[in-house]
Order: C-alpha cells, then structure tokens, then sequence
C-alpha cells in the first residue's frame, strides 16, 4: 500500500494490524471520554444548592452527591446526580475498553505509520544470545496498565458517589489521577519524536500529578480547591481523548485506503 513499508520487519518486530475493528474500538472508546464535559456542563445548569455552583470553589464529586444537604461543610444539592454519576461510569468504561482493546504494538505505531513494532531485542549474556523486551514495548503495557487502572477508577467514583460514606468514592478518584496521569507521561515518552501530540501529552501529565502533590501536601485546603481538582482531572479527559483521536485517526485512515485498494483491485479484474 502507498507510503507503507513492505518489507519483512526485522527479527523481533512485526507489522500490527491497525485496520482491525478492535483497533477502531478502542480508538474510538477512549476518545468518547470526552463526554463528561458536556455531562458536566448540564448537571451544574442543574445545580439546585443555595449558591450557585461554581468550578473554582466547587469539588466535581459534589456534582454526584445523591442527597441534598451539608456535606463536610459543603451545601450541595445536585438533581442530576444520576447524569453525573453515569458519566463517571461512562467515561471510566471507555478507558477501560481502551485500555483491552488497544494493544501494546498497535500504541508503538499508532503516531508512526510504516514502522514495524518492536517487542524483543538481542543481547549477549555470557556468549550466549538472548532476548530481552524493548523499551518502548514495556512502556506501551504499562500505560495499558495504567489506562485501566484509571477507568476503573472512574468507574468508581461514579457507583459509589462522595456522600455514601464510602472510602472507595476517594479511592477511585485517585486511581484516576495517578493512572491516568502516569499514562499520559508514558505514553508522551512512547511517542516522543513521532507526533507533536506528545508534547501536548507530556504536558496534561505533568499538570495532573504537579496538581495532585500540591492537593496531598496542601490536604486541598486553598483559596479555590474546584480548580485545583480539575487541574488534577481535566487534563487526562483531555489528554487520553487526545491520544484517542491520534489513535482513530491513524485506523480511519488505514481502512480507508484498504477499501480504495480493494476496490481497485475488483475495478482491474
């Protein structure tokens, strides 16, 4: 095919198959989380507390607390929690589809057309030839690792919503976080040199886990603590959609060319 290679890949690599419909759904899935903004947008429209909801003062989870009242000296009341809280579930879902459907070989390639994946290297170990995982292949399962670890962090968040009294709502959320904010830096290094995206990756990630220490170290207690939590959260909706689209794209391009080509094989015979 056009601006492919073609040749055997090298003892070691292979070439994956980013036309598969796996590859397109995982694409596609973790692209989709970027719902919760629109989710979000219309539960604060909601908003039923005494004052106004705001993005600055206001934690996110209170947008999923079930009852009205004074939660930790917060008054919250939030009539579509249930939207809220499905989106949580929603986007956490699509991580983790991301996260089965997307293999370590094809998120080596993703942002690299042509190029084979590597999944060993040789190295001699006293005389003898051996073969040892390559660096980018470690990278590409640990921020598959890390992917899931946040969507089931999500996932989470929005079964066991803040006001349950639960200790897994706080769990999940920082599953969230520190999975999706580690995958983001892993992924930025996978694709470094690659696409400019991961520069834009590397980015969010560092915005996530700097915003994280400062919430631990600071116990959340500053001026504005809703944009702190949304430095920690927003940038790996952001950035994981981002990776997404790179991702969906590289599929929609490849099928598209499979089916110009296979229809230029039936126009010849």
């Amino acid at each position: 095919m056009k601006g492919h290679v073609t040749a055997a890949a090298p003892a070691g690599s292979f070439f994956p198959d980013v036309r598969s419909i796996r590859a397109n759904i995982g694409g596609w899935a973790q692209l989709s989380v970027v719902q919760y903004f629109v989710a979000e947008a219309a539960v604060i429209e909601a908003w039923a507390g005494p004052e106004p909801y705001s993005r600055a003062t206001g934690y996110i989870s209170d947008l999923g607390a079930v009852s009205c009242g004074v939660y930790e000296d917060r008054a919250v009341c939030s009539p579509l929690h249930w939207l809220m809280n499905a989106s949580f579930v929603v986007q956490g879902l699509g991580l983790i589809l991301g996260a089965v459907f997307l293999t370590a070989g094809l998120l080596c390639v993703a942002a690299r057309p042509g190029a084979a994946a590597r999944r060993f290297r040789a190295v001699a170990d006293e005389s003898l030839p051996t073969r040892v995982l390559t660096v980018p292949w470690i990278l590409a399962v640990a921020i598959r690792i890390l992917t899931g670890v946040a969507g089931g962090g999500t996932v989470l968040v929005g079964l066991v919503p803040e006001d349950l009294g639960s200790p897994w709502h706080f769990a999940g959320a920082l599953m969230f976080f520190i999975g999706g904010g580690f995958a983001l830096l892993l992924l930025g290094v996978l694709w470094f040199r690659q696409t400019p995206v991961s520069w834009f990756l590397t980015a969010c990630g560092l915005l996530c886990i700097g915003a994280l220490i400062v919430g631990g170290l600071t116990g959340m207690d500053v001026p504005q603590p809703g944009t702190l939590e949304r430095l920690m959260g927003y940038p790996v909706t952001i950035g994981l959609a981002a990776a997404g689209l790179v991702i969906a794209q590289r599929v929609h391009t490849e099928r598209k060319e499979l089916r110009a080509t296979q229809r230029l094989t039936r126009g010849h015979q």
